[in-house]
């Protein structure tokens, strides 16, 4: 059965830097694209930044710039270096996989908290 688990999440200060990472296992099926959500504290879940499989990028207009969206293909691994964080990027992070045949897959999601 397939499943998507993130990691690196944390407390850091305003300023400081985080590394996630998102591993999707056990399935065959190809993996289409691979994006990164997050729930900020009392308001909707919002799209961070996606990442097909021929590398077409998109960012949110809120961490263009201080976000960079990669991705393993052989590991079927998909990283989000976060710089320069803000109070405002304190949220949980989700992990989304939507694999060849359309099936979606979510991760547990990794908090990440950023605070003086």
């Amino acid at each position: 059965q397939a499943q998507t688990v993130e990691s690196g999440g944390g407390l850091v200060q305003p300023g400081g830097s985080l590394r996630l990472s998102c591993v999707h296992s056990g399935s065959r099926l190809g993996i289409k694209t691979m994006a990164w959500y997050r729930r900020p504290p009392g308001k909707e879940r919002e799209l961070v930044a996606s990442i097909t499989g021929t590398d077409n990028i998109k960012y949110a207009d809120s961490v263009t710039g201080r976000f960079n969206i990669s991705r393993d293909n052989a590991k079927n691994t998909m990283y989000l270096q976060m710089n320069s964080l803000k109070p405002e990027d304190t949220a949980r992070y989700y992990c989304y996989v939507i694999n060849t045949l359309g099936n979606v897959s979510w991760g547990q999601g990794t908090q990440v908290t950023v605070s003086s």
